[in-house]
């Protein structure tokens, strides 16, 4: 039987996907009524601007004061799409401490102090739930959370930020460089004016951090990620990677140690072979690879970004945290028993691909060889090829074995020490294998 006095739900923040939210909640009214078992009500929207038409939205619903509303007392949900760490913190533990549960799209602030709200929330009895913080519309944290939480996760490899995933693909492609790629995502409203969150891999890593984490069962803060962006990613790397049939990436990758006793959290570009799910992602779409001792492996795909897309994890949470008011219980909250140390970048045992400009002449590949074996780097392949263009130079492609990433960047920087090496042209990893 249906409950008839409404749920109250707080808004914080009316733009691109608070809008939406705002949209569905009314136009799909009595559907989520059905789903829930009670009606929902749109109890306050909290903006910066009010004088912006907002249409749909009753005008005496607006409001500027974001910490009176959260504040009422007769709120049962607070979603909360305004971003960064504050207001937004602050906000949130607010709302625990007057009885309502939060909805929160917020990765940075998850990523940055997710254990202070999962202290408030316990410690008030209500529910956090953050579905649309990673890969928008794609079912993630859920599975991790739940379906997954009596599986031992060792592996999340995944594609989570759609403009770089756009750009990266722009490039494989047509063949255009960074720039030009860059251009025609924001053109089409894929990168934002300052694309810098994205492009440097700050958006991925917050991501990783939190997916780590719930993988993990164990504390990961976004200072724990290693994080490379792809604005040096060039068209060269993009073609020695088709001739190795591979495709480049910006890929958040969590792992589990394989002594079990530590876990890593890194964002970086790497080449992936073909033949691997995630080498399909294409244009601005999300994809997520998930390796389980039980389940196996599992992938996780669809649009990673957007008003409609995040909306729809939004809204997902909002249904549940209503139903858990009603049966007057919670959901999962934090689950960090494992306290499990996040090991630096240079433990990580990966493999390299690298491209040096070399003197065109007899032992050269012999003295770079050397450099590999002084530090326990062993080669998989080599390829040289002159130059027709007079310059007395070569261009020298190796790819390693895996070996531990600190041991990959000193045999880099001692290559660099050598008369024969001209320069560096490029280093990545590769991943996938």
């Amino acid at each position: 039987m249906m409950r008839t006095r409404p749920l109250k739900v707080a808004l914080l923040g009316c733009g691109v996907v608070g809008s939406e939210v705002a949209r569905i909640m009314t136009t799909h009214a009595d559907d989520l009524a059905a789903r829930i078992g009670a009606p929902v009500e749109l109890a306050g929207v909290a903006v910066r601007r009010p004088s912006k038409v907002r249409e749909g939205i009753d005008p005496g619903l607006i409001t500027t004061d974001a910490t009176a509303l959260v504040k009422r007392g007769d709120i049962d949900v607070v979603i909360e799409v305004i971003g960064g760490i504050e207001p937004a913190r602050s906000l949130i533990t607010a709302a625990f401490e007057h009885g309502a549960s939060v909805v929160s799209a917020n990765k940075a602030l998850l990523a940055e102090d997710g254990a202070t709200l999962y202290a408030a929330a316990e410690e008030h009895g209500k529910d956090l739930y953050f579905e649309a913080a990673v890969a928008g519309a794609i079912p993630l944290i859920r599975p991790l959370r739940e379906s997954l939480a009596g599986d031992k996760v060792n592996r999340v490899l995944g594609i989570v930020n759609g403009t770089t995933n756009f750009i990266l693909d722009k490039m494989d492609s047509s063949g255009a460089g960074y720039s030009e790629a860059l251009d025609e995502a924001t053109a089409l409203g894929y990168a934002e004016a300052d694309p810098t969150a994205d492009v440097e891999g700050f958006d991925a890593a917050a991501k990783a951090a939190i997916l780590a984490g719930i993988a993990f069962h164990t504390r990961v803060r976004l200072d724990d990620v290693y994080r490379e962006g792809l604005t040096e990613v060039t068209a060269s790397d993009i073609a020695s990677a088709r001739r190795m049939g591979c495709t480049v990436k910006l890929l958040a990758i969590c792992e589990r140690a394989s002594d079990g006793k530590s876990v890593t959290a890194r964002v970086h570009p790497a080449m992936i072979p073909l033949s691997h799910p995630l080498a399909s992602v294409r244009e601005a779409y999300n994809a997520v690879f998930v390796e389980a001792e039980a389940a196996g492996q599992l992938m996780f795909y669809g649009p990673g970004a957007g008003g409609s897309p995040t909306a729809s994890a939004v809204l997902g949470d909002l249904v549940a945290v209503c139903r858990n008011k009603l049966a007057e219980s919670t959901g999962p909250g934090e689950s960090a028993y494992t306290q499990l140390p996040v090991s630096p970048m240079g433990d990580v045992v990966t493999r390299y691909h690298i491209s040096l400009d070399v003197a065109d002449k007899p032992g050269v590949l012999a003295q770079v060889a050397t450099v590999f074996a002084e530090h326990g780097v062993s080669i998989d392949t080599v390829r040289q090829q002159g130059r027709q263009d007079g310059s007395g130079e070569a261009s020298l492609v190796v790819v390693t074995h895996r070996a531990p990433d600190a041991a990959l960047s000193g045999t880099v920087e001692a290559l660099r020490k050598l008369d024969t090496v001209r320069g560096v042209a490029s280093i990545m990893r590769v991943e996938g294998e």
